[in-house]
């Protein structure tokens, strides 16, 4: 079985849980990088896809034009070739802004594909479609040659890329009445603690965005920021060094950052759903704190708080994200996604 993914090979800003994916399911499958040469001609049994929106992107007006001219292209070459294909839905809807003309061409890759892949069993599918519930694989091999950080009371930690929906304004100005008098601190004191500290660490969506959030850092010395690509032994120090990693994303679905810092038996606070509830059941409530409402001061004094109590398990239960068992899903979902192609082929 050959799969061509929807991602490139080789980059080092590539997202470690598609890497994972594609070590995981080689042998028995090939699986090859993605490349406009090889998505035309190249000879390929199912194009799995995640996050259709990027094949449009372009740094360029022009180049963004050729990537339209290209994606019509391969969206004729998978008619004609009757190839099966696979999306994993990780978002509820796109976070990148596309055109109305974007958007049509994205409806129609919708429309061929033959399978979709959840992440949790809550996310919305066409109704009547082909689908299956993969869990998000951990990042415990991943990380394992990586040397955490030495972990430093009172510290808390936002990682991951910076976009508006992930709430990092809000972070920081609640932060900011983190022991200032403002936030009911009793919750702390009851427990022995160093002041609180914040990193942010990540890359912004524009140098405007990160203009913006050093602007609201500023004048606080409790909170550094580091606002790039981090390297997966930044990441591994910093998320070691973290008392509690805070995603305070105000819609919150799958979250690959949540599970990196479980994987390194770091507690997360992130907002109360339907989502985050399932995985607080999953793994352990010790190590996924969830909250109501907006993030506030006594909402992280509340979480400091309980990441000081003795955690009833010594790692959150992970045992349900092993890449082992998600590469016999994923295969299994390849072949029911080739059968449903074939079944409907002329003459059958």
């Amino acid at each position: 079985m050959r799969v061509l993914q929807s991602f490139p090979e080789g980059r080092a800003t590539t997202n470690p849980y598609l890497l994972q994916l594609s070590r995981s399911l080689c042998p028995p499958a090939e699986v090859l990088g993605f490349t406009w040469r090889r998505a035309l001609l190249a000879r390929y049994d199912v194009f799995h896809v995640h996050w259709p929106e990027i094949l449009l992107q372009g740094r360029t007006p022009g180049r963004a034009l050729a990537r339209r001219i290209l994606f019509r292209l391969f969206l004729a070459r998978l008619r004609l070739r009757r190839t099966a294909v696979v999306r994993t839905v990780h978002n509820v809807r796109s976070h990148e802004s596309t055109s109305s003309r974007d958007q049509q061409l994205l409806r129609r890759i919708d429309q061929r594909t033959t399978l979709w892949i959840r992440l949790n069993p809550f996310t919305p599918v066409p109704p009547g479609a082909l689908e299956c519930t993969i869990l998000h694989g951990d990042y415990r091999d991943w990380y394992s040659t990586q040397v955490p950080g030495t972990p430093v009371p009172g510290r808390l930690l936002y990682f991951g890329l910076i976009r508006p929906y992930k709430g990092v304004d809000a972070l920081i100005e609640a932060f900011h009445h983190l022991g200032t008098g403002t936030a009911d601190m009793s919750r702390l004191n009851a427990i022995p603690a160093a002041a609180p500290s914040l990193r942010i660490v990540g890359s912004p969506q524009s140098s405007e965005a990160g203009q913006r959030l050093k602007l609201a850092a500023a004048g606080d010395p409790r909170i550094e920021v580091l606002l790039r690509h981090a390297s997966d032994a930044e990441l591994a120090d910093a998320i070691g060094a973290a008392e509690l990693v805070v995603l305070p994303y105000t819609e919150m679905h799958n979250s690959g950052a949540a599970l990196l810092a479980l994987s390194l038996d770091r507690p997360v606070l992130i907002p109360k759903n339907t989502v985050s509830t399932a995985l607080a059941d999953e793994v352990g409530h010790d190590w996924v704190l969830t909250y109501d409402g907006p993030l506030s001061a006594p909402v992280l004094a509340e979480a400091c708080a309980r990441t000081r109590r003795p955690f009833s398990t010594l790692s959150p239960d992970l045992s349900q994200r092993q890449w082992t068992l998600g590469a016999v899903d994923h295969l299994e979902a390849y072949g029911r996604a080739i059968g449903a192609v074939r079944s409907h082929a002329p003459g059958n």
